[in-house]
């Protein structure tokens, strides 16, 4: 397999992600790689994007309605979505991961590598601007 090239862009998408809860839009990332790197393209940052996430250094989250966002933290967790605002969240429940996790050990007609569990519903801040009006 042949050794991926040091690209300092890649790595400057990684280290933007890593400082970063709120799971941003490939758009956004590229707003601000612009920033430090004025000639970035868009398709530069969808391409290191979709390498970070197939080399799982970060993670790629579908599904959510509209443009794929993306996550830092590779390790085993959930995600909320607030129909409202459109905000991605982590959700960190030991509950819900052993749940899954012996749910994923009695199933019988396969093997379960990995899962992914999205919940929908309102943020706190939408309620709390429901609860002012």
């Amino acid at each position: 397999m042949a050794t991926l090239k040091y690209s300092r862009q890649r790595e400057s998408i990684k280290e933007f992600l890593v400082g970063r809860t709120d799971h941003p839009t490939a758009d956004f990332v590229y707003e601000n790689m612009k920033q430090i790197y004025p000639n970035i393209s868009l398709g530069t940052v969808y391409r290191n994007l979709s390498l970070l996430a197939d080399l799982g250094e970060i993670q790629k989250l579908s599904s959510f309605g509209g443009a794929d966002r993306f996550d830092a933290r590779t390790t085993p967790h959930c995600h909320f979505m607030c129909t409202r605002c459109g905000r991605v969240m982590d959700v960190f429940s030991e509950h819900i991961d052993r749940s899954l996790e012996d749910i994923a050990a009695d199933f019988k007609d396969g093997q379960i590598s990995d899962y992914k569990a999205r919940f929908f519903g309102i943020c706190n801040d939408c309620l709390s601007k429901e609860d002012t009006h």
